[in-house]
C-alpha cells in the first residue's frame, strides 16, 4: 500500500484521520485544514490521483514518479517541490545507504513521496503534533521539520564515515592489500554524500533569505537559520573527508611505488650477487680446465708425440699447468672476478 500516512490538521491542534484520500480532500475543503499525505514508493496511478486533486505540476510529478533526482528546490506556481537525499549509516556493513524523498508543499497540503526507509517521517509527525504552535504555522513548518530531521540523520553518517577514515589511516601503513579498494569505495560514498548535502545549503539559504518568495513565517525563518548552521557543519566535514581520502589515495600510491622500488632493488641486488657467484665459478672452472686440457693431450698414449720420451717432459708439463693456471688466476683477480 503506497499510502502510509494520511491526516488533516485544523489549527495545528485538531487531528482528523480520514479513511481514504477522498475523505482527506473533502475535509480539507470543508474544514479548512492542512492535509498531510505520506506515500511510500507509489505507482504512477496512485501519485497521479493525488496530483490531479491537488493540482501538482506534471514535471514535478514526473520527477517524483521516476526518482533518481538530485537534491533541489523548485517552485511551480503556489507549490514548492523539494527533493532531498537522506542517508543512514549501516554499522554491520560499514556502508552508507542513500534514499530519496520528494516533498510537495502547497498552501494547505503537504505530500511526501518516499523511495527509501529513511528519513523517519514518523518522528517528524510526532514532533509536530507535540508542538501545535509550530504545526499551526502550516505546510512550511512541516517542510522545516522534515529538513531538520534529514540533517539530524546525517550526523550518524558523519560519525560512521569518520570512524572508517580513522581505520583506513591505521591500515594505510600496514601493507593491507585490500586498503586501496576500501579507500576507493569510501571515496565514492563521500562523493555521493557531497551530492546530497551541498545543494541543501543553497536550498535552506534560499528559504531563509526569501520569506516573501517562499511565504516563510518569520519564526520559521529563524528556525531555518539553525538548520542552516547544521548543514554548513555537515558540508564542511564532508569536504574534509574527501580531502583526507584523496590524500590517503596519494599516500597509498606512494607507498605502493616505494615497496615496488624496494622489491626491484632487492631483485637487482640478488641478481648482482648471483652474477658475482657465476663469475667466481666460471673463473675456477677456467683455471682447472687448463691443466686438464694438457693432461688430456698427453694422456692419449700415442706412440709418436712431441716430448713424449723427453727426460724433462713431466716437469715441463707440470710447470706448464701451473703457469697457465696462475696466469688465468692473475687475470681474473685483476678483473675482480675472484
Amino acid at each position: 500500500m503506497a499510502l502510509v500516512a494520511n491526516a488533516v490538521y485544523v489549527d495545528g491542534r485538531e487531528r482528523l484521520e480520514p479513511k481514504n484520500l477522498d475523505q482527506t480532500f473533502e475535509l480539507m475543503r470543508n474544514r479548512g485544514g492542512m492535509g498531510w499525505i505520506g506515500l511510500y514508493r507509489p505507482s504512477v496511478g496512485e501519485i497521479a490521483a493525488v496530483a490531479q486533486e491537488l493540482g501538482l505540476h506534471e514535471l514535478a510529478v514526473e520527477d517524483a514518479t521516476n526518482g533518481h533526482q538530485r537534491a533541489k528546490l523548485e517552485r511551480y506556481g503556489d507549490t514548492l517541490f523539494v527533493v532531498l537525499r537522506p542517508a543512514r549509516y549501516l554499522d554491520a556493513e560499514e556502508k552508507v545507504e542513500f534514499g530519496e524523498l520528494h516533498v510537495f508543499i502547497g498552501q494547505d497540503f503537504v505530500v511526501t513521496v518516499r523511495h527509501a526507509e529513511s528519513p523517519n517521517l514518523g518522528n517528524v509527525r510526532r514532533r509536530m503534533e507535540d508542538g501545535p504552535e509550530l504545526l499551526s504555522m502550516g505546510p512550511q513548518a512541516v517542510l522545516y521539520a522534515i529538513l531538520d530531521e534529514v540533517v539530524d540523520e546525517y550526523e550518524p553518517v558523519v560519525r560512521g564515515l569518520e570512524n572508517d577514515i580513522d581505520e583506513i589511516e591505521n591500515e594505510l601503513f600496514g601493507g593491507d592489500p585490500d586498503v586501496s579498494r576500501r579507500i576507493y569505495e569510501l571515496h565514492r560514498e563521500v562523493i555521493e554524500f557531497q551530492r546530497a548535502t551541498h545543494p541543501l545549503q543553497f536550498m535552506v539559504e534560499s528559504l531563509q533569505r526569501g520569506p516573501q518568495k517562499y511565504q516563510l513565517d518569520p519564526e520559521l525563518k529563524s528556525r531555518m537559520g539553525d538548520v542552516l548552521d547544521h548543514v554548513i557543519r555537515v558540508v564542511e566535514r564532508v569536504d574534509t573527508f574527501r580531502a583526507l581520502l584523496q590524500n590517503a589515495l596519494t599516500v597509498h600510491s606512494t607507498l605502493v611505488a616505494q615497496r615496488q622500488n624496494e622489491e626491484m632493488t632487492r631483485l637487482t641486488e640478488t641478481s648482482l650477487a648471483q652474477n658475482e657467484e657465476v663469475k667466481r665459478i666460471s673463473s675456477w672452472a677456467a683455471i682447472l680446465f687448463a691443466p686438464t686440457l694438457i693432461a688430456s693431450v698427453y694422456g692419449m698414449n700415442f706412440d709418436v708425440m712431441p716430448e713424449l720420451h723427453w727426460a724433462f717432459g713431466y716437469p715441463f708439463a707440470v710447470l706448464l699447468m701451473a703457469a697457465m693456471g696462475g696466469g688465468l688466476y692473475w687475470t681474473f683477480r685483476r678483473n675482480h672476478w675472484l
